[in-house]
């Protein structure tokens, strides 16, 4: 029996992963391709769901498959494997701060290899916080050497966001991706996660780039808080208070468009946030997910209902 084609979606927060996917679903569906689909959410929610409706998809939330819920990777697995000729490619994105490693070291084990063929770990790359998340002076030794296992493990790169950075910015990333990056890797750049198809899926089988074992740290002290019920906020209100939190790397969710009348999708990254207007969703409850580094979560709460509801 032909083996399950997989393709893992890696990258630090707000890198791009999810827009890398949507983009790859819709190819793979005009190619006639039956696809199987595992989103990972550090939260207990995905707010993200309605951008793959109709889709098969299997949401693993409340932890990393990497790790903490690596076992719930497994038995998704083991469904799959039931489900002979339903599914002939796997695309599976794991949370911002998931090493693809352990995720390789998962389906490379004896019991999945014979049915699944891992293709190709994609990593995006942020080019517009590189330098930030780098630094010793903004980020921490985990994160970094997060960043570095995610950029090691993957045989595509894709440095994202290129428009918001000049083109001596840009070459001097490259430079080093490229002392960082597996010498066979593939590194691309893009803007909005636009790539191309035909390379990015290109004939590859990474099964002999893995150790059968990892050395890698858990990552227990990322924690993630959700928000619910919440009033309707001014963009610049929220943004505010969103930068005031302290140790917080991303925040995502939806709220309630007041002057458009509508549910708006929201997304927080490194002090920047983005609105998308016109949500085409029947997703009707507001609610915010906050990703952050050793989150004072009663702080947190305390501090939004002081600034919204009291």
């Amino acid at each position: 029996m032909e083996r399950t084609s997989v393709y893992v979606i890696s990258g630090f927060l707000g890198s791009g992963k999810t827009t890398v996917l949507v983009k790859m679903i819709q190819k793979f569906k005009e190619q006639g391709r039956k696809l199987g689909i595992i989103l990972n959410e550090l939260g207990d929610e995905c707010v993200e769901s309605h951008l793959f409706r109709g889709e098969k998809i299997y949401e693993l939330l409340n932890g990393c498959i990497c790790c903490s819920i690596q076992q719930d990777l497994r038995k998704t697995l083991d469904i799959f494997m039931t489900q002979n000729n339903t599914v002939d490619v796997l695309l599976i994105e794991g949370t911002g701060v998931a090493d693809p490693v352990e995720i390789a070291d998962t389906l490379l084990h004896p019991f999945y290899i014979d049915k699944f063929q891992l293709k190709s770990i994609i990593s995006l790359v942020d080019a517009s916080h590189y330098f930030e998340y780098q630094s010793i002076f903004s980020s921490t030794k985990e994160i970094r050497d997060l960043l570095r296992n995610q950029i090691i493990s993957a045989d595509y790169i894709i440095l994202n966001k290129t428009d918001l950075i000049t083109e001596k910015e840009k070459e001097k990333i490259y430079v080093k991706l490229k002392k960082i990056a597996d010498s066979k890797a593939i590194i691309t750049f893009a803007s909005y996660g636009n790539i191309k198809f035909d390379t990015l899926v290109e004939k590859r089988d990474l099964a002999a780039k893995f150790p059968s074992e990892s050395s890698y740290k858990k990552h227990h002290h990322i924690s993630t808080l959700k928000i619910e019920n919440i009033p309707n906020i001014q963009k610049s209100d929220l943004e505010k208070w969103l930068n005031g939190i302290t140790n917080l790397i991303r925040a995502k969710g939806i709220v309630f468009d007041i002057e458009n009348s509508s549910y708006t999708e929201i997304q927080f990254t490194a002090n920047q946030l983005k609105v998308k207007e016109g949500l085409n969703t029947d997703y009707n409850k507001s609610v915010i997910i906050l990703i952050g580094y050793e989150l004072n979560k009663a702080e947190i709460q305390k501090s939004f209902e002081n600034r919204f509801i009291s």
